[in-house]
């Protein structure tokens, strides 16, 4: 990993930590957090456990194509992804998932690595929804009409380049051999010679992760994966807020996982400090939470969200007897070389 995304990764988390806290009382936010009702967190971190076993489900019904992958190996991996993702820069976590398919299974990297990418545009599609679709949550609010606009605005735009690129996605798979003569030309106009060939074969066997697309029943079931895991997630927010003295609608808590999460697509540290936490304490306090109340929520449900998964993933990880640095270096190579 480069030196300098690290850094930069740092630099913006401390940028938005500054944001979400400039001005705030730090001892009273502490006062906040120590006067919480912990017992919430034990449904909360159930809730979602659940949530992380239904994107295991999704990831194994998009690997359906290629490969029979049972939900004991789809599970651990996907909380070994959630290890990486919380503990390395850059969302590097991403790239473990399918290092250990082709380890377990010999499938080309860049084949899984077409699925993992097919989950992320679902769950754009997802969460964009539930901001478009939920900003009737600042009715009544103090907000003001500029905060909303801008809000609509992000995931308006956001919304159309996620949906470009899932029909993009879908084309591809329904029409392989057109896409890839596409792509083809593309790499021939672009690249040298010697890189050619090798970037060839990431095309078909990128095109092959995403052949579920070719079954309009499987794609809905994966939607409807998507939704529900998403809404579980929803759900861990308000079991977290039942901590705290303070109620949000679902609407409010579906706005603001969507906005959270939008945000964290930003690059930052390890953990998504700060994208998480700036957003969601503004989204809150313009919903009427006073701020020092939200900064505590926010807190300890970044923590929910945080130490639960990423101590199971890194057990999963130590499991499998895994070495970072090597297992990118290998994923490295195996896009390099497409062997």
């Amino acid at each position: 990993m480069k030196r300098w995304i690290f850094w930069l990764g740092i630099a913006i988390s401390a940028l938005f930590l500054f944001l979400a806290l400039r001005g705030l009382d730090l001892p009273h936010i502490w006062q906040v957090v120590r006067n919480a009702d912990f017992l919430w967190l034990l449904p909360a971190v159930l809730i979602y456990f659940i949530d992380v076993l239904v994107r295991s489900i999704r990831w194994r019904m998009l690997m359906q194509p290629v490969s029979q992958i049972p939900l004991s190996f789809a599970f651990p991996l996907t909380a070994i992804g959630y290890f990486g993702n919380n503990i390395f820069p850059a969302r590097a976590g991403e790239l473990l998932r399918p290092v250990l398919m082709k380890r377990r299974y010999h499938i080309p990297i860049s084949t899984s690595l077409a699925t993992v990418l097919v989950e992320r545009v679902f769950d754009g599609v997802v969460i964009l929804g539930f901001i478009v679709l939920n900003l009737s949550a600042f009715s009544g609010t103090s907000a003001s009409t500029s905060y909303i606009s801008s809000i609509h605005s992000l995931a308006f735009w956001a919304t159309i380049i996620f949906l470009g690129i899932l029909i993009i996605f879908i084309l591809a798979a329904l029409f392989p051999s057109q896409a890839e003569k596409t792509l083809l030309k593309v790499i021939g106009a672009v690249l040298p010679m010697r890189w050619r060939k090798p970037a060839a074969d990431i095309i078909r066997r990128f095109l092959g992760g995403l052949k579920l697309f070719r079954s309009p029943r499987w794609s809905l079931l994966v939607l409807a994966a998507s939704i529900v895991a998403w809404l579980l997630e929803t759900l861990t927010y308000w079991l977290v807020m039942r901590a705290f003295p303070f109620s949000a609608s679902p609407n409010a808590l579906m706005l603001m996982n969507g906005v959270a999460n939008l945000a964290t697509t930003i690059p930052s540290a390890p953990g998504y400090i700060g994208t998480f936490d700036a957003p969601s304490i503004a989204l809150l306090t313009a919903l009427g939470v006073k701020a020092e109340l939200a900064a505590g929520y926010t807190l300890v449900l970044h923590a929910t969200l945080w130490l639960p998964i990423t101590l199971v993933g890194g057990i999963f990880f130590a499991i499998e007897g895994l070495d970072w640095s090597h297992e990118l270096d290998q994923a490295k190579r195996e896009r390099q070389s497409a062997q």
